[in-house]
């Protein structure tokens, strides 16, 4: 009996965890690829996590075991005509809406009915089990343990053994044939559900239903480790880049902490762990506040990665060490569900909205340690408000007096005011004094420190920000640099182009050749600051491809780029997905077409497959050319690129500098990719003899079914 309930909840989250990242690749040529559509992502599951969990809670309570197992089947059975997963036929993704709101849409008309049944079945089984009468069924808690362990193999084989090895359409029917095989686990399991055990356990006294205060120590624990991992996600990829599998790291340790916390056994209690726990959470607070720097080095992530999974272990082990008897375990899971559901919410959809920078991360680790220190301090609900309140008082006084030489004194007159009645009114004691302490340095510390960025913003796409080096100005989103311009030439006529646009760069080679400057029609796949602008020539039409409405809202500001008011200032840019965008219109023909979309150091996948490159050729006029912008870190794009020209009988040449070409302080070195169906379309160009002609390695056809990232991994790049 054991060994049915086991399997079945360990096939149930592996299923779980695995239809999590075929959907995102299913949605990936719908909504492109950032850090934001993951969290997003993750906001999704998380909440139908929850409504699965309720499901379950209300089914334990209201139903009978024979109509609960009845319910759920039919539940099953009505999941069966979702599968295998797929896109809504004629789903389109709408750019001058809230792009997060439909990321969610998508994922629950795609994918929740499923999701929403194997969401319900770690609660369930595990209610089912402990009426089942058998060994252990009074503490049913370790089959959350097989649970995780299923959730954290699905995981690491989907990206390591199934993206490689099978496409996404083999991918999704494998997947609806272990959902069908579960239905016959979850009938095995309700059944045994429904043993005399179930008569043994009703005849024993009901325990009382947890206080709503432990229910509210529940939450709090869940949505700390949710935050963090999210908080985590994107810091890496903000200070760091996407670096391969990266964000497999936290969510892997999140799971894992699951498993170490849950068990009757552990090391990971007691005193000395949560001791342990203070200073780690006090390290974490200095590394996510920029105490090591503004980016964070390899090792410093490491360790901040570290900090997470210590606190994440504490907080799952605070919560096992507080569950409920089996008879209120559905109301354990469902608290634990909602604060999960809260961290995603706070992280990947208020965050953005609340601050203009990645401090959530800072947030959360604070609250860790408050709740790490409640213990010794004796903090509760009312210290923690007075001292809250009195903190805010001091701290906003202490920030009024930094700024009060620029913001007027009538402010700070009213912040001492009301810093010295809260004073007054508050009978301090050790905990209230330390909680306002804290809040009293940290607020002006916060609020007053300096910022040299003349812009910082976020948008669904990450953190966007400007800054003056050396005479240049530099935009960039996380560890990307979008472009920069020379402050000499902010008044110019004609600025120059910088970076890897400089006129000594490949792009710069093909724009001032006669394939740029003869061109009629020129498209910009990746608007940037909008350097390629100024290559352009009289009556030429050019347009613009941006998926994120902040990157163009920033180029066309005068005063904090010129490329575009000065060279282009009527050329439109088209908001959405290039792809998307460019397949709807078939009436546009271009000259030369440049892909320049890269976010980050990841492989825009569906920009990079076989269809993508058709699309783009379709969109050329006769004798077009199509040039792609492939400088990364840790992948080869031109791998792939060269096997799709090759199968849609087009040629191909690359430039990937490897020494500079100017000793301009403003020039990148980068690599090119040009595609043309006739080498005399780019002849001219080729005369410099900075180009090579580009053969197809043999290896496997990218497709929007099947594409290996991993397979073009330059060699060392995970090291770098």
């Amino acid at each position: 009996m054991q060994v049915i309930f086991t399997a079945t909840i360990f096939l149930s989250a592996a299923l779980l965890f695995f239809v999590q990242p075929l959907f995102a690749k299913l949605v990936l040529p719908i909504i492109g690829g950032s850090p934001a559509v993951w969290a997003t992502a993750m906001l999704f599951f998380q909440t139908v996590l929850l409504l699965g969990y309720l499901y379950a809670h209300f089914s334990s309570q209201y139903l009978t075991p024979q109509k609960q197992v009845m319910v759920h089947i039919a539940i099953w059975g009505a999941a069966l005509t979702f599968l295998p997963p797929a896109i809504p036929p004629g789903w389109q993704l709408d750019p001058t809406s809230a792009i997060a709101w439909q990321t969610l849409g998508l994922f629950a008309i795609g994918v929740g009915v499923p999701f929403a049944l194997l969401s319900s079945n770690a609660p369930l089984i595990q209610a089912w089990y402990a009426r089942s009468g058998g060994y252990s069924a009074d503490d049913p808690y370790f089959l959350y343990g097989a649970s995780n362990i299923g959730s954290l193999l699905a995981l690491m084989a989907f990206p390591l053994i199934a993206e490689p090895l099978f496409g996404a359409g083999d991918i999704s029917r494998g997947f609806a044939i272990g959902f069908f095989v579960l239905g016959i686990g979850l009938l095995a399991c309700g059944l045994n559900g429904l043993s005399p055990g179930e008569t043994k356990r009703t005849e024993r006294r009901a325990t009382p239903a947890p206080r709503l205060e432990t229910r509210a120590y529940w939450l709090f624990l869940a949505f700390i480790p949710s935050s963090l991992m999210l908080a985590v996600t994107s810091k890496i990829t903000t200070d760091i880049g996407a670096v391969p599998l990266i964000w497999v790291i936290p969510l892997a340790l999140y799971l894992l902490s699951f498993v170490l916390a849950f068990r009757s056994t552990t090391l990971f209690t007691g005193l000395w762990f949560t001791q342990c726990c203070q200073l780690i959470a006090v390290a974490g607070i200095c590394l996510f506040a920029g105490v090591a720097g503004d980016h964070l080095s390899t090792i410093a992530m490491g360790f901040l990665i570290f900090c997470f999974f210590a606190l994440a272990i504490w907080a799952h082990r605070g919560l096992y060490e507080t569950r409920p008897s089996a008879e209120h375990l559905t109301t354990f899971y469902a608290t634990m569900s909602v604060g999960g559901a809260l961290g995603g919410l706070f992280n990947s959809i208020l965050a953005p909205y609340l601050f203009s920078d990645l401090i959530e991360g800072t947030v959360t680790m604070s609250l860790a340690l408050i709740a790490l220190f409640r213990g010794v301090l004796g903090l509760t609900r009312e210290s923690l408000l007075r001292g809250g309140a009195l903190g805010l008082a001091i701290g906003g006084t202490l920030t009024g007096v930094a700024a009060s030489f620029e913001a007027g004194t009538l402010a700070l007159v009213a912040l001492m005011v009301l810093g010295i009645a809260l004073v007054a009114l508050s009978r301090p004691g050790v905990p209230v004094f330390t909680v306002a302490a804290g809040l009293a340095v940290a607020l002006p510390a916060w609020l007053a420190s300096p910022d040299d960025r003349l812009f910082a913003d976020r948008s669904f796409f990450g953190l966007h920000q400007i800054l003056e080096e050396d005479g240049v100005r530099l935009y960039s989103n996380g560890t990307t640099l979008h472009g920069a311009q020379r402050l000499a030439d902010m008044a110019a006529r004609r600025p120059v182009p910088t970076t890897y646009y400089h006129p000594a760069g490949p792009m710069g080679q093909v724009l001032q050749s006669n394939i740029g400057q003869n061109a009629g029609s020129i498209g910009i796949v990746g608007l940037g600051v909008g350097s390629l602008a100024c290559y352009a020539a009289r009556d030429q039409d050019w347009h613009f491809y941006e998926i994120d409405e902040m990157v163009d809202r920033v180029a066309r500001t005068p005063e904090l780029f010129t490329f575009l008011s000065a060279c282009t200032p009527t050329a439109p840019t088209h908001l959405g997905d290039a792809r998307i965008v460019l397949e709807q219109q078939s009436n546009i023909g271009f000259d030369l077409l440049v892909i320049d979309a890269y976010s980050s150091d990841s492989v825009p996948v569906h920009l990079t497959t076989l269809e993508a490159m058709d699309l783009y050729l379709q969109r050329l006029n006769p004798g077009g050319v199509l040039t792609f912008h492939i400088s990364n870190r840790y992948y080869d794009i031109g791998l792939p690129l060269a096997r799709s020209a090759e199968a849609l009988g087009v040629s191909a040449w690359r430039q990937n500098q490897a020494h500079p070409a100017s000793d301009d302080p403003g020039y990148r070195m980068s690599d090119v990719m040009i595609i043309a169906a006739d080498p005399k379309d780019v002849a001219r160009v080729l005369t410099s003899g900075l180009w090579t002609e580009v053969q197809s390695d043999g290896g496997p056809i990218w497709t929007d079914d099947r594409a290996n990232p991993l397979s073009i991994l330059k060699p060392g790049a995970l090291g770098q």
